[in-house]
């Protein structure tokens, strides 16, 4: 009573509309509706999914139910009007599970005590199975009087009493959710197999305590431990592989500190929890802590580990001035920064929040095997009870036998986990290396694409351009004119100046210029009086910018130029390019390589895409294209019959991404471009998007694989069990192999290494 009195009061505490936030999110498309993503504790298979679907469903206010037997996570969309969080949480205790918020810092320790539980079941099991075998053994290899009557019935006493911890503890898993079952009238798997665990051991019992009875023939007693070992080593080893398959996610949750240092009024800091936060508080951050929100550092210089965010491997260098990202690991010394963003606003929030909507969607050949999951089980309980009558007539014993393997091996478990296994693993994968997966289902689509589209700023290159070469007038010389043009364009954050400044900053640049009296005109360029540092004398008034602003004579040719010029005209003109990522060639020839067909389509000037395309080996793009050029084109080609997918980042790429059977974005991409994206390459790694693709081939393989051996082998044991040929341990031992080698394909899939290989 205590117990429940204690549960009631922690989901009431769920009800402050201020915890909500912490597990929930505001639908943005419907006002006043919530969408929460909460751990189901006790569940196993899809039939446990479906049952717990129903009880939130039937509760009023919640509009939208999504629960997944892979992840053990449930997605739930409710009416704070009409509905609180503890009404539907009780619903799900009501159907004997437990719902927990996603980011309960006590999920892990509870999860791994249910894992503890499980191996001391399984210990148990094991032990009582070696000592019931060899108490066994001489029945089975004992001639006609070698054993007298005493001898035999001591051996069946002996595996008797060391077959009561089986039951009594190994066992209770199953019996405890059986009856959970038979109380709310519906079925999952732990039903038949605690039935067919139950008449085994009354079977046995009834042949123990009466040797001359209908049921004295033989006892299963070594049949019985030895397939609830097998059940309880394979339940375990899934509870084991899926936790590793989850890891990426959780990481990701868990990351943020819980309090965090504030500096207050008075100069001294105060420990905070991190909701507390607010922009524009000035916090520290200690080496090893994450930091809590997205900002900039004011103080200190360190190295971070932005890895599990962005997929990049290696520390990043951090320096007063720069930004930090929440999540983000403080390697090496105390910093303090200002916040910026906090809470829902900043990138990590984003990045969990596609990683939850991913881990309870569900696949189309995930929902078809959890359709068929209850009816498949309603039939496995006739088609045992139909086996036992038939055989009821020759042989009781043998008939309750019959029944009780068709029980075990016939259970769907392989079935439902085949497809949601596997992409959840490939969905970890990609997660370590920068790619958030927004719909499980995504991967279906991908596999079949075999046209890519490319948008080209911010995609095939960076936003940033880079200087390619510099003109200078007769006596000077580049490094001198470069040392002018940086004096001027350190005060300008046009994309031209920014490119300037990293050049002369990268060839270690002396910055003896001084600038004075800065002005810049937009569009057009900076002008201000420069003189030499030390030398007040050697004044000049520059420019830095058009050729109009210049003035100079317009330059011929298609390269972008700004020029710098004095008083008496040109001093030099720097020519700049686009900055195409270095691995935008590598990926479009994986791409080409797996038969994909690669276009470019972009909104600049034609010869501008056409020079991008032949640098990076794409044989037809598209220049000065409006979104709707974009969108006809994407509609011209899926009418041919491509699958084709997008991958853009800027506003114009909306309607495309939309369009597109699947569609990538960057993570700087505008909030439409995410919006619309099924994919969120995190990082700036243009590698992933082809590594995504062929991941998708290879998890598709695994699911189709995974789904041929769960059916082969219910064609194959069915048929054994109702005649009678499979008998009740090795039914046992299919079905846990049957389940494990469905989740160890799957995991094949979370090697990075291959990963690697197959681009």
């Amino acid at each position: 009573m205590a117990h429940g009195q204690e549960a009631a009061a922690s989901l009431a505490l769920l009800d402050d509309e201020q915890e909500w936030a912490a597990f929930s999110r505001q639908v943005a498309s419907q006002p006043g509706q919530w969408e929460s993503n909460v751990l189901i504790e006790g569940m196993h298979c899809a039939a446990c999914a479906l049952t717990i679907e129903d009880a939130l469903k039937a509760v009023p206010g919640v509009r939208n139910v999504e629960v997944s037997a892979g992840s053990h996570r449930a997605k739930v969309v409710w009416e704070a009007a009409a509905v609180a969080p503890s009404a539907w949480m009780r619903a799900v205790q009501a159907a004997g599970y437990s719902a927990v918020p996603a980011n309960d810092v006590f999920a892990r320790e509870r999860r791994l005590a249910e894992s503890r539980k499980a191996l001391w079941r399984m210990m148990v099991a094991g032990l009582c199975m070696m000592q019931v075998m060899m108490y066994a053994y001489p029945a089975y290899v004992a001639q006609p009087g070698d054993l007298s009557a005493e001898m035999e019935q001591l051996l069946r006493w002996a595996s008797w009493v060391l077959t009561l911890p089986v039951i009594l503890f190994s066992c209770g898993p199953f019996f405890s959710n059986a009856w959970r079952d038979v109380l709310h009238r519906r079925v999952s798997m732990d039903l038949p197999v605690a039935l067919g665990m139950l008449i085994t051991f009354v079977v046995s019992s009834a042949g123990t305590f009466d040797p001359t009875g209908v049921f004295g023939h033989e006892v299963f007693f070594d049949s019985l431990t030895m397939f609830v070992f097998f059940l309880l080593a394979g339940r375990w080893l899934e509870l084991r592989l899926r936790d590793r398959t989850a890891g990426a996610l959780e990481a990701l949750m868990n990351r943020l500190p819980d309090s965090v240092l504030r500096l207050k009024p008075d100069g001294q800091f105060e420990r905070v929890p991190v909701r507390r936060l607010q922009s524009g508080d000035v916090i520290r951050v200690l080496p090893g802590e994450a930091f809590p929100a997205d900002g900039v550092l004011l103080l200190g210089h360190t190295s971070v580990d932005e890895a599990l965010l962005t997929g990049e491997s290696r520390p990043l260098s951090r320096q007063v001035g720069d930004e930090v990202i929440s999540g983000s690991h403080n390697l090496s010394a105390t910093v303090q920064m200002r916040v910026d963003r906090v809470g829902a606003q900043t990138r990590f929030a984003q990045m969990v929040n596609l990683m939850e909507s991913a881990s309870t969607s569900k696949p189309k050949l995930a929902r078809l095997a959890d359709t068929i999951a209850k009816p498949f089980l309603i039939g496995v309980l006739i088609a045992a009870g139909v086996a036992c009558a038939y055989w009821w007539q020759t042989d009781p014993e043998r008939a309750l036998m019959v029944a009780v393997s068709v029980l075990i091996v016939t259970c769907p478990c392989a079935l439902s986990l085949a497809t949601p296994a596997a992409m959840l693993s490939a969905a970890g994968t990609l997660a370590r290396r920068g790619v958030l997966v927004r719909r499980l289902d995504a991967f279906e689509s991908l596999a079949a694409v075999d046209t890519v589209l490319f948008d080209k700023t911010g995609t095939l290159t960076r936003d940033a351009m880079v200087l390619n070469d510099i003109q200078v007038r007769q006596g000077l010389t580049q490094p001198e004119v470069l040392a002018m043009a940086l004096a001027l364009a350190q005060h300008s954050l046009h994309p031209v100046s920014k490119a300037i400044v990293v050049a002369a900053r990268s060839a270690a640049m002396p910055n003896h210029w001084r600038a004075e009296q800065v002005t810049e005109l937009a569009g057009q360029g900076i002008r201000a009086s420069v003189s030499l540092a030390g030398d007040a004398d050697a004044t000049k008034d520059l420019r830095l910018g058009s050729a109009s602003f210049c003035g100079v004579a317009q330059a011929d040719g298609n390269a972008l130029q700004v020029h710098l010029s004095d008083a008496q005209g040109w001093l030099a003109s720097f020519e700049l390019q686009e900055d195409i990522r270095p691995d935008a060639q590598d990926t479009v020839s994986a791409l080409q390589r797996a038969g994909i067909k690669v276009y470019l389509l972009s909104g600049d000037a034609s010869d501008a895409a056409q020079w991008v395309a032949e640098t990076v080996g794409i044989a037809k793009a598209r220049g000065q294209c409006s979104p709707q050029d974009k969108l006809d084109f994407l509609r011209e080609s899926q009418l041919q019959g491509h699958k084709v997918a997008v991958v853009g980042d800027g506003l114009n790429d909306g309607p495309v991404l939309a369009g597109a059977h699947v569609s990538f974005a960057f993570g700087q991409a505008v909030p439409l471009a995410q919006a619309q994206a099924d994919f969120l390459v995190s990082g700036s790694r243009l590698a992933n998007v082809a590594e995504a693709l062929l991941l998708s081939r290879r998890t598709l393989k695994i699911v189709r694989q995974n789904l041929a051996w769960a059916a082969i082998y219910n064609a194959i044991c069915v048929p054994l069990a109702v005649f009678g040929l499979l008998p009740a341990w090795l039914a046992g031992l299919g079905m846990a192999s049957s389940s494990l080698l469905v989740v160890l394909n799957a995991l094949r899939l979370s090697r990075d290494s291959q990963v690697e290989q197959d681009t």
